[in-house]
């Protein structure tokens, strides 16, 4: 990689003040002072240092967030806040995507990403990483309907056409109160999964996207790295 390029991603700063780095002789490859910002770099091997300071390179990074309501899934918006607005400028370069979207109102675990092939293993429903959601409801759900939910029901999907949701696993957990896990993520799908089997949600956090739980140490709107033993337990629960 390019040693301006290298510097650029890893810093934060622009082309052009790297190249000022670079002139004022500041930045050492290997112990040697370098000033080309052409100059080809082993982003795995190669020792950089700027002002005397060591830089790691990152290519990718996955962020678990506590998202909290009120927040778009988006990564811009021209009227609502987006859940980028609550990350530190530092990931401003690395052009993260959201893994499984959640609607406006609903809280809980996020991913964001900027692993195209991580972000596909995630959503795509032929992966069958489940998603475990906590709804608040209103309305009775009885034996039948729970039934219902776990073998599929039908919901609309867009303005004339219906879709059979996957099986869904359900588990009560109090009275109003009800784990559900799916493998898709239709728009408001579980909303609407339950609004077809006469119950409105009140309130909708996720919990869990496949092995992996959400940090409950973490407030709303906080969010840290994961580890890479968290990353495999995503698939672990499909």
């Amino acid at each position: 990689m390019r040693l301006d390029k290298f510097l650029a991603h890893v810093t934060g700063n622009s082309r052009s003040d790297v190249k000022k780095f670079l002139k004022q002789k500041k930045v050492r490859v290997d112990g040697a002072i370098i000033t080309s910002p052409g100059f080809q770099v082993d982003v795995d091997r190669s020792v950089v240092t700027a002002f005397d300071e060591e830089l790691f390179y990152q290519q990718f990074v996955y962020v678990m967030m506590n998202k909290p309501k009120g927040y778009l899934s988006a990564t811009k918006d021209g009227a609502d806040a987006t859940v980028m607005e609550l990350l530190d400028a530092y990931y401003d370069r690395f052009d993260l995507s959201i893994a499984g979207r959640l609607d406006k109102d609903t809280e809980g675990l996020l991913l964001l990403t900027n692993d195209g092939q991580f972000l596909h293993e995630v959503i795509t429903p032929k992966k069958r990483v489940y998603k475990k959601y906590l709804a608040q409801i209103e309305g009775e759900l009885t034996v039948a309907d729970i039934t219902a939910l776990e073998n599929g029901v039908v919901i609309k999907d867009g303005k004339d056409a219906e879709f059979t949701t996957a099986p869904a696993r359900v588990n009560v957990v109090a009275s109003g109160e009800v784990e559900i896990e799916i493998c898709e993520g239709k728009f408001h799908q579980v909303r609407r999964m339950f609004a077809s089997v006469g119950c409105r949600v009140v309130y909708l956090k996720r919990l869990s996207i496949g092995g992996l739980a959400l940090d409950e140490y973490l407030e709303l709107g906080e969010y840290r790295e994961l580890s890479e033993e968290e990353l495999d337990e995503i698939t672990k629960n499909t």
